[in-house]
């Protein structure tokens, strides 16, 4: 993930207590049925293989969800592992429709970052069931998504399901590092096997608030993500002669003018649709400064205010804030360099460049070097398509009842920026309950609640199905 749950954390209030379980998830479930117990057992072979993105092995959990799909009966032709670097593999599965449709490609990633037994209170590697939830690295983030496609791609053969479009599962590795091995090898080498018209991806999910569904997402545009170094030079020499030039101070006072900086206020369509959205379901002052920061043009005293939660401030403009700093070579000595990361997520349409002479316009010092660390990628926001956005509109109504779909900008990063530079249009929205305060993909004791891991497979197979059949 990429960070999709933090464009859902926004500020919300307290979050459910630690070992809750949403209204979704009940002690005395009932008996599961056939698709129910594929879906988690497919759920549990990925969990249960260290995919970890530096160490793991994604070319086995292709290999596995490859076996499974011959095993339910699709040609050998039509399920694809490509493994372009040892232990790293990419499948590519087709369930083969009319051809009335261009593709629809449903893209998750098997690779998960690191997790250490010692820091949670179950084996990460294992699915373990506990108290209305599932625990296990990569249970929200994302191989909910990667077993969910799998089971309902095996349950559409079986029901002898025919689409208008081909339905494209691809489950990639890579994603929580940069698609090296991963969706760019594939869009490099492999094109015609994953070309679709748009792309169902993470990035959106259900949001929970005390339990209770709030709103669905829909992420439809990312941040683009760009980090800078930072650096001053210095000839050096003794510590016992000290000179007023040092390059850590001259570091430290950019840094200073750097953290009183705020990029001006910025909104497209997207976080002007979310803010005006949004705005209908919080109360007082903070939904009239909702309501006025989406004007045209947006009040500025608003949006000051809704500046100061951090979530809010992400999606009203670009970002940069310093996340690593160095400097010297010993104890004894004047440091010779002094250097900083600065991490921006910035707004979509805004030129990377332009950020970069921000950043020595506020660092107001020629001493500092500012050099961007490899190369952004820039990526269009999908359009808000109807024949995408009113399919989910019609079943988030009939799963969740009174809740809003609002379209997001991710002030994360997904490997959706590819396939839109790729001209893919691309849609983040899982289907998946999650809590909007206790995030923790990426952390300690990921979880998903029974309930919605049921729930988000059945709303994925509906929705797939509303998105590549003949009906509107």
């Amino acid at each position: 993930m990429t960070l999709y749950a933090l464009l859902a954390a926004f500020a919300l209030g307290a979050s459910m207590p630690a070992d809750a379980a949403p209204a979704s998830a009940t002690a005395d479930a009932p008996e599961r049925t056939a698709q129910q117990r594929l879906a988690l057992d497919i759920f549990r072979e990925l969990v249960e293989i260290d995919t970890v993105t530096a160490t793991g092995d994604t070319a086995a959990a292709a290999d596995a969800m490859a076996a499974r799909l011959l095993a339910a009966g699709f040609p050998p032709a039509d399920v694809q592992v490509f493994k372009p670097a040892p232990r790293k593999g990419n499948l590519v599965a087709r369930l083969r429709g009319s051809g009335a449709r261009r593709p629809m490609m449903l893209l998750a990633h098997l690779d998960v970052v690191e997790a250490r037994r010692e820091d949670w209170s179950v084996d990460p590697f294992r699915l373990t069931e506990r108290d209305g939830w599932f625990y296990g690295r990569g249970t929200t983030d994302d191989k909910f998504m990667a077993a969910a496609f799998v089971a309902n791609l095996i349950r559409y053969r079986q029901e002898g399901y025919r689409p208008a479009r081909d339905l494209v599962v691809v489950l990639e590795t890579d994603e929580e590092t940069d698609a090296r091995f991963g969706l760019r090898w594939l869009l490099e080498h492999q094109r015609a096997a994953i070309d679709a018209e748009f792309a169902l991806n993470e990035g959106g999910d259900i949001g929970l608030k005390d339990g209770r569904p709030l709103r669905a997402t829909v992420q439809t545009s990312e941040k683009v993500y760009q980090s800078f170094r930072l650096e001053v030079t210095h000839p050096g020499g003794h510590s016992a002669l000290p000179t007023r030039d040092n390059a850590i101070y001259r570091l430290a006072d950019g840094l200073a003018r750097l953290a009183r900086f705020e990029f001006p206020l910025a909104l497209d369509d997207t976080t002007r649709g979310f803010f005006a959205r949004q705005a209908a379901f919080e109360a007082g002052p903070v939904a009239e400064d909702m309501r006025a920061v989406a004007t045209r043009p947006p009040d500025e005293a608003a949006a000051r205010r809704l500046s100061a939660t951090p979530a809010y401030n992400a999606q009203l403009r670009t970002t940069c804030v310093a996340t690593r700093l160095d400097a010297g070579h010993a104890d004894n000595a004047l440091p010779q360099t002094a250097g900083a990361t600065v991490n921006c997520r910035i707004l979509p349409g805004q030129p990377v460049d332009t950020v970069r002479q921000a950043l020595v316009q506020v660092l107001d010092d020629a001493r500092i070097a500012v050099t961007p660390l490899a190369a952004a990628v820039e990526s269009p926001p999908s359009p808000l398509d109807e024949r995408v956005m009113q399919p989910i509109e019609r079943l988030v109504a009939e799963f969740w009842p009174g809740i809003p779909v609002i379209a997001v900008m991710s002030a994360g990063a997904t490997d959706g920026r590819y396939l839109r530079n790729a001209g893919i249009a691309t849609y983040g929205h899982s289907g998946l309950a999650l809590d909007l305060v206790d995030v923790r993909a990426h952390g300690r004791d990921e979880r998903v609640s029974v309930g919605s891991f049921f729930e988000g497979c059945e709303y994925l197979y509906r929705l797939v199905k509303a998105l590549s059949s003949d009906a509107p």
